[in-house]
């Protein structure tokens, strides 16, 4: 029996986010031979992303436009996708694990009385099927489960597999959905204000920069940012960071604030509470840079510089900016 699955594409800003191809690529491994992968995309004014992931190898886009889909509102939203999702009748749908796909996929699962796996990791074909791995206990642990029946809800956690490129050749057929708000909507999204930690997106950002209670003001997190922006990356912060002030809750990281799973993670100034390490852990290399040698986020550091962050940071982005430049 041939299986479809479903990529729920985001996007933010005019952009597709990348978790969006590395859902994709999820999926991918998942699929049985024979089986087709088609896209849903959602929003206002999104035609010509429909048109940039018709490049990407999909069996065909769902296109669903409306002004009332310009913020993400979850009733709208799913309201838009019951339609769609009764014509294709996936057997899987695949989303990225972020502030929206963890509010969508379990409205999706019971709408489509479907078993659901949040914060995947990892994927692998085994003989009794595809085992997904998902961290627990705060990635202290992890777990590998797999479906016994269709259909699946799956959350992809960003920067954990690669993102899928563009195909070649034709492009998949974009088909557009007729949609009407529905008039029962309990609440309506009139603007949303954003606090983002730069240009670049903290949750799939390459290289993050973070500072913890040792920057001492917000003034401190200056050399953080110039070192960011050198190296295109974002800047996160420690919990202890947010609650002194130093800079908004928009960029905690750790167990309460946001998970990230960068390619290089630099941590300044930082101890390396419990709660913050749970944030960061999956980190494929971990800088650490603090006063005290006997700091504990030098346990789970790859590389260690004991010293003072207003002198290392500024060192470390003259070196970077010659190199790169």
């Amino acid at each position: 029996m041939s299986r479809t699955y479903a990529i729920i594409a985001e996007h933010r800003d005019g952009k597709l986010r990348q978790v969006t191809l590395e859902a994709l690529q999820a999926a991918q491994i998942a699929l049985p031979e024979g089986g087709r992968i088609t896209a849903i995309i959602m929003g206002s004014q999104v035609d010509s992303l429909a048109d940039e992931l018709a490049a990407y190898p999909f069996a065909d886009i769902h296109l669903i436009e409306h002004d009332s889909l310009r913020h993400y509102h979850p009733e709208a939203y799913l309201a838009a996708l019951a339609g769609v999702l009764d014509t294709i009748r996936p057997d899987a749908v695949f989303i990225g694990h972020t502030a929206v796909g963890r509010d969508l996929a379990p409205a999706i699962a019971a709408k489509l009385k479907a078993g659901q796996l949040s914060d995947v990791i990892a994927a692998e074909s085994s003989g009794e099927g595809i085992l997904f791995t998902r961290p627990v206990y705060a990635g202290k642990a992890f777990e590998k489960k797999r479906f016994t029946d269709f259909p699946w809800a799956v959350t992809i956690r960003p920067n954990n597999f690669p993102a899928v490129r563009t195909a070649g050749g034709a492009k998949a057929p974009i088909v557009k959905i007729a949609y009407s708000p529905p008039p029962t909507l309990r609440s309506v999204v009139k603007d949303v204000v954003l606090k983002t930690s730069g240009k670049v997106d903290l949750t799939e950002a390459k290289i993050v920069v973070s500072g913890g209670r040792g920057v001492k003001s917000a003034d401190g997190f200056k050399p953080l940012e110039e070192l960011a922006e050198v190296l295109n990356g974002a800047v996160g912060a420690s919990r202890g960071a947010c609650d002194a002030g130093y800079c908004d809750y928009a960029l905690q990281i750790g167990q309460t604030g946001k998970v990230v799973t960068p390619e290089i993670y630099i941590a300044c100034g930082i101890s390396g509470a419990i709660q913050h390490l749970a944030g960061m852990s999956q980190s494929r290399i971990i800088i650490a840079i603090n006063k005290d040698p006997e700091a504990p986020i030098f346990k789970m550091a790859d590389y260690g510089i004991v010293g003072d962050l207003f002198e290392v940071v500024p060192l470390l982005t003259r070196e970077f900016r010659k190199v790169l430049e």
